[in-house]
């Protein structure tokens, strides 16, 4: 499952929703996992800490000459590195296509998008101006990358290296941003049912009044309807919808009760601070 991973290199900060399920999800494709932080003002470093993961702190810029040279003062460039920046734009279903490319007998895979947005060829297109996507090394690939200046081109890469630039299509995410968006508020009404205990009580007492009344009007429709009619019928589906209402409405409560028992003890295992 490795393969010739030796190591994907996290980079980001402020991400604390994101690195558990990141670090996890790269240990199944490198041998190591490193975080860099560039400086997290929330529990990110924390959260690293605690699955195990190698944390560096770093207070230079996020451009592919700058990292290369700070790995190797780490004495973290040798064997075959992916280093992968933790931004907006990254997804867990496209890291699978970059432990490919890291596969692949490259020196230098450079995935960019271009800050600039301007129409030149990939060739001349100034490193330091861009973001990256994804940047694949070997020690030697690394070594060149440090080398190399600020305003340095891909044409500047040294011969022998087997390197390639590829500029990246910025995706389109208008609709993903407002399933997002619904999804935020779906969860923030989901918090506040579990968190105000309100819901516990609307549907709680509401439900055993309804599954009471329900049950107790079944055991007398034998003796109150002498007949079959209409009447009867209905009253005995509408004393069947109560009870099934009631019950459908206490097993909610039940669930939204054990749900916060569970939330409760989240918080207080990470000492997360619950909001008023």
């Amino acid at each position: 499952m490795n393969g010739s991973l030796d190591r994907l290199v996290l980079v980001g900060r402020d991400i604390e929703l994101r690195i558990v399920s990141l670090i996890i999800r790269a240990r199944e494709a490198a041998h190591r996992v490193i975080f860099i932080d560039t400086g997290s003002n929330d529990e990110t470093v924390e959260l690293a800490h605690e699955v195990n993961c190698e944390v560096y702190h770093y207070t230079g810029d996020v451009i592919a000459q700058d990292l290369c040279s700070y790995l190797l003062k780490q004495d973290e460039a040798e064997g075959k590195t992916l280093i992968l920046p933790v931004n907006a734009s990254l997804k867990l279903s496209e890291l699978p296509l970059s432990v490919n490319r890291a596969r692949e007998p490259w020196d230098i895979h450079f995935t960019y998008r271009d800050v600039a947005k301007a129409e030149t060829e990939e060739d001349s297109v100034v490193l330091s101006r861009t973001e990256i996507q994804h940047l694949i090394l070997s020690e030697d690939g690394c070594a060149a990358m440090a080398s190399l200046s600020p305003l340095a081109t891909p044409k500047e890469v040294p011969d022998g290296l087997r390197a390639r630039f590829v500029k990246a299509d910025q995706p389109i995410q208008l609709p993903q941003r407002e399933s997002l968006a619904t999804a935020s508020r779906f969860a923030q009404l989901f918090y506040w049912m579990l968190e105000s205990k309100h819901p516990l009580l609307l549907f709680g007492i509401p439900g055993i009044v309804l599954f009471v009344l329900g049950y107790r009007l079944s055991g007398d429709l034998a003796t109150m309807f002498t007949e079959l009619n209409s009447t009867s019928i209905g009253v005995t589906l509408a004393t069947i919808a109560m009870t099934l209402i009631g019950l459908f409405a206490m097993m909610v409560a039940v669930i939204l009760y054990i749900m916060g028992k569970q939330v409760e003890r989240i918080q207080s295992q990470y000492n997360w601070p619950k909001q008023g």
